[in-house]
């Protein structure tokens, strides 16, 4: 038996040994993630290809702002979540009080954001909708559906639930798929309607995922708010940051060439295409985190290391294998694929698949800095990251060129200065060393001591 398994393994292709070292339940969630994957690039090409231009860039802008400031702001709450529930799961601690203190807190950013979009609503309208008050009014409720989806799902990847949290990726996006190419099919030209099927997939694919949510969150105890709000504060203006780098040649050239509807929607197209990779690390992300935290809970340090290691080289392979085919035959992709006119070159392909690379890698080593409880270092990376993508955006040159090229340097900028911080975070503090709560196994300690 065990010669066959030794034979067994050694047949097997390097992609498959590969993805045995991946955390622990990623293969559940690869499923949801590819088809809500593969909906973004179907909903983007039924609109391209049903929409006129200004409206499709107003649907892009959406798309975007949505992208950056939504996740910015709710993404930090799934993984908040998911860092604390998975080490109350080794203590053997209900998260119920965690979950509704987590939940007051996304309902309460909701409502500032509420607040804000209804007072800047007409110059919001303005500027990026040409006009259109109902496309605010669908950015708001796109919000709303991202944090419910964020809260669920973080509860679920904290439970080590990864097959209703596949599941949910998977619902949400077969309805887009579904309503982008009815629309599409039906003749439908309104942007609002593909704008609001960012509202209604997600909302029908939580509820149809709510049960393994509600029987998880058992009761527990119930962490001070100024204690989640020391972590979520600063996790969440690192996550803006991110999103800031990852999403700003799109917004950038709106503000920058707001005549040049077409080269707006061909940008969208292009960050798009060339963030293929970033769409299946996405699989990566839920597991990575809960991995880290478990390891770091036991005080597992070797198997937190070795699980970092991993997961970066499979990021640099995806980078390179999405990267290469996109700058080869991006041009022309979008092109047929988005109905995109002929804007962009191999040159800007190139610049935004290796800011792909260079962001997946920061994205990785982030979650290890806030796993260690250092998300204000975390935070001090993603500024400088930001001030150089203002700084390469600001030069002279051609739109496109300088947008795509800021992405890189901005992604460079945070993966170098995030690799220093771990390098130098490990060696100063040894295992299991009582000043050091995130590598002991000491649950409590994860919702406190949040320490530059």
């Amino acid at each position: 038996m065990t010669e066959r398994s030794t034979a067994e393994g050694a047949r097997r292709s390097p992609l498959a040994r590969l993805l045995a070292t991946l955390p622990p339940g990623t293969t559940s969630v690869i499923g949801g993630t590819v088809v809500l994957g593969a909906a973004s690039y179907i909903h983007l090409m039924a609109a391209g290809h049903g929409l006129t231009t200004d409206d499709m860039a107003s649907v892009s802008v959406l798309w975007t702002i949505l992208m950056s400031v939504g996740l910015g702001l709710f993404f930090p709450v799934e993984q908040e979540l998911t860092r604390i529930v998975a080490a109350q799961e080794v203590a053997e601690e209900g998260s119920g009080g965690v979950v509704r203190r987590i939940g007051l807190l996304t309902a309460g950013v909701l409502g500032l954001l509420a607040v804000g979009l209804g007072v800047a609503a007409r110059p919001l309208a303005d500027t990026f909708f040409e006009g259109r008050l109902d496309m605010v009014a669908a950015l708001g409720l796109s919000f709303a559906a991202m944090a419910v989806g964020n809260v669920t799902r973080g509860v679920l990847a904290g439970l080590g639930r990864f097959g209703p949290y596949g599941l949910q990726l998977g619902i949400d996006g077969g309805l887009r798929i579904g309503l982008a190419l009815a629309f599409l099919f039906t003749g439908i030209r309104s942007p609002l309607a593909y704008a609001l099927i960012l509202t209604i997939a997600p909302v029908v694919a939580v509820a149809a995922t709510l049960r393994p949510v509600l029987r998880g969150s058992r009761r527990g105890p119930a962490p001070a708010f100024a204690l989640l709000l020391g972590g979520l504060g600063p996790l969440i203006c690192s996550t803006l940051l991110s999103q800031v780098v990852v999403n700003a040649a799109v917004v950038s050239t709106k503000l920058i060439a707001p005549a040049e509807g077409a080269l707006v929607a061909g940008l969208l197209n292009a960050v798009v295409l060339a963030r293929v990779p970033l769409f299946v690390f996405g699989s990566l992300q839920a597991s990575l985190l809960s991995g880290l935290s478990t390891a770091a809970a036991a005080g597992d340090r070797p198997g937190f290391t070795r699980l970092l290691g991993r997961t970066c080289l499979v990021v640099t392979a995806l980078g390179v294998a999405g990267g290469i085919p996109a700058t080869i035959l991006g041009p022309w992709l979008i092109r047929v694929l988005f109905g995109a006119q002929d804007v962009l070159g191999r040159a800007e392909f190139f610049w935004m698949s290796a800011g792909t690379l260079c962001y997946m890698l920061a994205m990785v080593l982030g979650q290890a800095l806030m796993v260690l409880h250092r998300h204000r270092v975390q935070l001090l990376c993603w500024a400088l990251a930001t001030l150089v993508l203002i700084g390469a955006t600001l030069l002279p040159g051609a739109v496109a060129t300088r947008v795509c090229l800021a992405y890189t340097l901005g992604s460079l900028t945070a993966v170098l200065s995030m690799a220093l911080a771990v390098r130098l975070t490990f060696p100063r503090v040894p295992p299991n060393s009582p000043e050091t709560p995130t590598l002991r196994p000491d649950a409590a300690a994860w919702s406190h001591d949040v320490r530059l």
